[in-house]
Parts: structure tokens; C-alpha cells; sequence
């Protein structure tokens, strides 16, 4: 934060000690719609109105020095430019004018003429008046803290909000900038300060420091972010996690499965550190080309404490980036993404979060069920009606009844037929995986093996993945089968009375009218 001499108000410093901007591309800098890498995709300046749009978003003006030694000019250059709102709007002018001025050294540090003296010095005069220097000696100071070369931006006359205070708010952290407004919550405060580890989730939407410690994945070890005098520590969220579980994504193609490592997306789910205290905390980091574009996504939106808890990590360089990097291109593969998140996440919910405290589906069911028969409230009165018991009985006799005789007319119709006409048929076992027809596939751990694999293999006996009956053994067995069942007397209990399973047709049709007269009263 800087103050202006003129009037005394707040100023914002941005500066780097890069190569610096050669006057050429100073101007391709300060001008709408020029860029140098729109045929390249998926670069940062790809569009041309970055600078433009972010500057004017902070303040309503803007000035910038660059120092430069480029092989362009064969010597070191110093540039001056102006892009101000306000100076356009006092004005009146109906087209965007952006004062510049150059200077090239030689022996000494001298003016650099493009066009005529008189365009420079009407364009020295104009930033003059409207920054906040009053002299030319002034503006030169502000290039003793760039050294070599470096671009130093300062934004001036900052955006206030409704009630006439600057929209930043440098008071809060003299070690950081936030923001006033509907993204300073005291409540999320109060929660990063009681739980550390989940203290970005809460705060990365008010403070420049929490935010910045999170954008990149990965930091050169020669990178380095001051934020008001105090060095940017990087965080890593993963260092956030406990239970962690690495999944690997990769998404299909129309041509199959890609080969570019860039079209494979590691991610890293687990719950925080904090979550048995069950904060409200869940979503996915998710980056592109090192860079966070969505921070904690929340991919599943269901009301309650399901997924609570889960965060994770990804780099994902298949899906396109929005202009202002703050969001992706609503494409397909981001549909798909999202998807597979949240399948993702809800999977390790179910099998982990009564790690944490939380109950799964089954566990709810079965304590409502506890809970259903032990309350004060539960009274035999409560309890289901003797028609209800009765029908249960019913049903519970009319489905063994089915199973048996339907097991005798099978036995009995392998029996009749020869051993050509037997033909053994694929059983597969229960414990062979069902692959859904989403061809985007899912690897956690090791790769697991695909079904053509599985079912490629060497036919084996019944105790393995794929039996087969044996045709002569398996009709014998099958004759063993009918004759103990045809011998056997099974003895079932109909609606209170007993009896001898003669012909199961007639006493299916005798449970079909009891029913039916049952439901009748």
C-alpha cells in the first residue's frame, strides 16, 4: 500500500523485478484486444485485456513503469504509461487515449522520441496532471526501486463501496489485503481461527495472503511472493488431509483412451484434519497448468452432513480455463469431470466417514430401526396389526412354496433331456466387478484388470471365475437332485395350518384366494 502525495489517499503497489517491457510491447500492454499469444492456447495473455480488465476492476486508474533490457533495442529502456478512467471521463473523450513516454540509455538516461517533441511533452504534461506526481523528477524516482529491470504498477483512486469505504481493506492485517463486503464472513473467521487446518477454506475469499498461498501447485525454488513487506508461504492442501486416497481419472476420447500424460488428472481425496469436530468444510482444489482455477469445488450440493469433511487435489489440463481464470469452460469434459468427482467423493463417504463420527446409509437405517423399538413411545398398540403379521406369513409361505416347486420342475426338466441337449452355460461369480458403460475409467491403487481380461482366462472348475457343468456328471446330479426332492415331504405352515406339499399348483391358488379375501377384509 502506498499513499498519494497530492490527496493523501490509498494507492496499490504491484511489482515484479522480471525482464521488464521493451516500449513496443509496453503499448501492446496498455492497448484492448492486442495479444502477442492468441494463437496459443491455454497461456496466461492469450486474449489481451488481463491487465486492462484487472486494474480497472481494483481502481479507476492506473500507472506503469517498466525497465527493460531486450534484444529488440539493444540497449536499456525505461517506458512510462497512463491508462485513467478518469482522465477519459473529465475530459470527454471518445476514444481510449493511453499517454506514454519513453527514455533509452546511452551514456546517460535520456529522452526517447517516436513521433515529434511535442507529442512527448503533451503526453508527459497529461500524466502529470492526472497521476499522483507533480513533476517529471518525480515519476523518474519511482524507477531507483526496479534496479536492472522489473515493471512497478501503481493503481490509484481505488473503487469504494456503498457506505464510501475503499473495497480494500488494508487495516484488518497490516501482513495482508482483504476485502470488504459478502466474501468477509466474522463467523468463517472465528472457525479458521478454532480449526488451523481448514483455516484457507474459510478465508481465501477475503485475504490476498490466504488466497496467494494457495494458487500455485507447485513453486521454483527461485519464486518469491512479498505480500506488504512479509514473504507468501505456499501452501499445500494436501498437507491438510488425513485417510488420504489417491484416484487417477482419465478421460475418453473419441479415438479411446489418450496417450498425453496431460489428459490423465491424479486426484488426492481424503478428509481434513479437522473433520471429527464435523466442520462445514468440503470441495476440490482444482488446477490447471499449476494455477488454481476452482477453489474447493463443491461437486455434491445434497443438503446435510453427507460428504462433509472431503477435500481434494487436482491439475486437470484438459479442460479450458474461463478469460479470467477464475472458472473452466462449460464443456462437456468439465460435465464428466464433475461427475466423476462426485462419484468419487461419495464412494470414500460411504466407506469412511464413520471413520469421523458420521453414520452411512446402513447405519442410519439400522439405528432408526434401534431406536424405533426401544422408544418411549413404542407400545404394542404402535405395533404392526394382526392383518399385517398374518399377510407376512403369507407372503413368506407363498415364496417358499414357489422356490420349491420351481426348483422340482427344473430338476425335473434336466432330467428328461439327454446329455447332448445339456448345454453348460456361463456362471458367472458374484464377486466379478460390474463396469458401468461410462468409458471413462477410475484407477485407485493398483490397476485392476478389465472384464475382457477376466473373461479371456482358461475356463476353470466351479470354485473359480467362470464353471462350467460337466454334460454326463451334471445330468446325474441333476437326476439325484429331483428324486431327493420328489421323496422329500416338505411340511409348510399356511395361514396357521399344516399340511403335505401334494400339488404346489392347487395350494398356490389356495394362498392366491386367502389372500385376496384377506386384503377384501
Amino acid at each position: 500500500m502506498l499513499q498519494n502525495k497530492k490527496d493523501g489517499t490509498r494507492m496499490l503497489l504491484v511489482q515484479d523485478d522480471g525482464g521488464g517491457m521493451s516500449p513496443d510491447k509496453m503499448r501492446h500492454c496498455m492497448s484492448f484486444g492486442y495479444s502477442a499469444k492468441s494463437k496459443v492456447k491455454n497461456t496466461i495473455g492469450q486474449y489481451g485485456n488481463g491487465f486492462k480488465t484487472s486494474t480497472m476492476r481494483l481502481g479507476a486508474d492506473v500507472l506503469v513503469f517498466s525497465r527493460s533490457h531486450s534484444n529488440e533495442e539493444r540497449r536499456l529502456t525505461q517506458s512510462i504509461g497512463m491508462l485513467s478512467y478518469t482522465f477519459l471521463k473529465s475530459t470527454g473523450k471518445d476514444d481510449i487515449i493511453v499517454p506514454m513516454i519513453d527514455y533509452e540509455k546511452g551514456q546517460a538516461w535520456k529522452r526517447k522520441v517516436r513521433t515529434t517533441s511535442g507529442d512527448w511533452f503533451t503526453s508527459l504534461q497529461t500524466i502529470i496532471q492526472w497521476s499522483p506526481y507533480s513533476n517529471e523528477g518525480e515519476l523518474l524516482q519511482e524507477f531507483t526501486s526496479i534496479n536492472e529491470q522489473g515493471t512497478r504498477i501503481i493503481i490509484y483512486n481505488l473503487w469504494e463501496d456503498e457506505q464510501g469505504d475503499l473495497e480494500l481493506n488494508f487495516d484488518a492485517d497490516v501482513n495482508d489485503i482483504q476485502i470488504r463486503g459478502v466474501n468477509r464472513d466474522e463467523k468463517n473467521i472465528l472457525m479458521a481461527e478454532q480449526f488451523p487446518n481448514s483455516k484457507h477454506f474459510f478465508t481465501y475469499r477475503h485475504s490476498l495472503r490466504s488466497y496467494a498461498s494457495i494458487l500455485y501447485l507447485r513453486v521454483p525454488y527461485v519464486f518469491r511472493m512479498i505480500l506488504r513487506g512479509k514473504e507468501i508461504e505456499r501452501h499445500n492442501i494436501i498437507n491438510d488431509m488425513m485417510l488420504k486416497k489417491q484416484v487417477t481419472y482419465k478421460p475418453v476420447m473419441s479415438n479411446g483412451y489418450p496417450n498425453d500424460t496431460d489428459m490423465v488428472a491424479n486426484v488426492i481425496i481424503g478428509f481434513v484434519k479437522d473433520a471429527k469436530h464435523h466442520v462445514p468444510i468440503q470441495g476440490f482444489n482444482v488446477y490447471h497448468r499449476n494455477r488454481l482455477i476452482k477453489p474447493f469445488w463443491r461437486v455434491w450440493t445434497l443438503p446435510g452432513s453427507q460428504g462433509r469433511g472431503i477435500i481434494g487435489v487436482l491439475e486437470v489440463n484438459f479442460v479450458e480455463p474461463a478469460h479470467d481464470k477464475q472458472d473452466f469452460e462449460r464443456t462437456n469434459s468439465l460435465s464428466r469431470l464433475e461427475a466423476r468427482l462426485t462419484l468419487m467423493q461419495k464412494k470414500y463417504w460411504s466407506e469412511n466417514c464413520h471413520r469421523i463420527g458420521y453414520g452411512g446409509n446402513d447405519a442410519n437405517r439400522s439405528s432408526g430401526k434401534r431406536d424405533r423399538g426401544s422408544s418411549p413411545g413404542y407400545s404394542p398398540s404402535t405395533a404392526p396389526s394382526s392383518y399385517q403379521s398374518a399377510k407376512r406369513k403369507t407372503r413368506a409361505s407363498r415364496l417358499a412354496i414357489s422356490r420349491q416347486s420351481s426348483s422340482i420342475k427344473m430338476a425335473q426338466r434336466a432330467a428328461e433331456k439327454s446329455p447332448k441337449t445339456v448345454k453348460s452355460a456361463g456362471l458367472v461369480q458374484p464377486s466379478l466387478s460390474y463396469i458401468s458403460g461410462d468409458s471413462d475409467i477410475e484407477i485407485a491403487g493398483t490397476a485392476s484388470r478389465s472384464i475382457s481380461d477376466i473373461l479371456d482366462e482358461p475356463e476353470r472348475t466351479f470354485s473359480g471365475t467362470v464353471a462350467h457343468l460337466p454334460l454326463s456328471g451334471g445330468v446325474i446330479r441333476i437326476e439325484r437332485m429331483a428324486t431327493r426332492l420328489q421323496s422329500k415331504e416338505g411340511t409348510v405352515k399356511n395361514n396357521g395350518h399344516g399340511g403335505t406339499i401334494d400339488d404346489p399348483e392347487s395350494v398356490i391358488k389356495q394362498l392366491k384366494d386367502e389372500n385376496s379375501s384377506l386384503k377384501e377384509w
